[in-house]
């Protein structure tokens, strides 16, 4: 089965200091056809007004991944981190039984990031973070994991799901097979550009949802930005 969405179909929100587009059913958008896909249950598409950000509020059984892709977040929490991810670098919180955090732009221009959340695959784990620079923005022609639970991937952000999180930076013409398995979802969203997976046009924004195949194909029609999210699509607290 393949769903496209179109950048337009997203769910969108907005505050003096946030604009968001929502992939999922999030905060006051709920759609009983779209709360998850697989594990994933939250993808938001954030950009963050200067001076402004997310005041402390508390997580529990969830893995949030956050990459930025432009400016910088400060970001605290409750087990005493503090720290600045950037451009090019990607944070994972494990909330587990439970855990606050702010997270703020304090420069004077936006802050682009996404947000996604996991179900974990373990209810109960101690909150834990961890924070890497992967410098996934200066790849050319590359599928890079950024995050993952499935242990054959080596120096990338560990979660606790079964699912990986990569970035892909392909030129134009350039054609690249994903070999995944009927048994798993492949969601695709692209940043900037214009790709063909699977016979099917995405342009900026747009996203597809992919299931039953063993093959994804993906082939730049101009120089491209996406992110690919590779989920198992049988648990039984999806």
């Amino acid at each position: 089965m393949t769903e496209l969405i179109k950048a337009t179909d997203r769910h969108f929100a907005a505050t003096g200091w946030l604009k968001s587009h929502f992939l999922f059913s999030f905060a006051d958008y709920y759609n009983p056809n779209n709360v998850h896909f697989g594990p994933l249950r939250v993808f938001n598409d954030d950009v963050v007004a200067p001076k402004s950000g997310f005041p402390q509020h508390p997580h529990s059984e969830m893995e949030i991944i956050t990459i930025v892709l432009d400016g910088e977040v400060a970001h605290e929490d409750s087990l005493g981190n503090k720290t600045t991810i950037g451009a090019g670098e990607v944070q994972r919180m494990t909330a587990g039984t439970g855990i606050t955090h702010s997270e703020q732009n304090n420069q004077d221009k936006e802050l682009h990031l996404y947000q996604l959340w996991f179900l974990s695959n373990k209810k109960g784990l101690q909150p834990s973070y961890e924070q890497k620079r992967i410098d996934f923005l200066d790849a050319k022609n590359e599928l890079i994991p950024l995050v993952t639970g499935q242990k054959v991937l080596e120096d990338v952000v560990f979660m606790n799901s079964n699912s990986t999180v990569y970035y892909g930076n392909f030129r134009d013409d350039k054609e690249y097979n994903f070999q995944t398995f009927n048994i798993r979802g492949t969601l695709l969203y692209l940043t900037e550009g214009e790709l063909f997976v699977n016979g099917h046009q995405l342009l900026q924004n747009d996203q597809l949802r992919i299931t039953d195949v063993d093959l994804v194909t993906i082939k730049a029609a101009k120089d491209s930005n996406f992110i690919l999210i590779d989920v198992p699509m049988v648990q039984a607290n999806y």
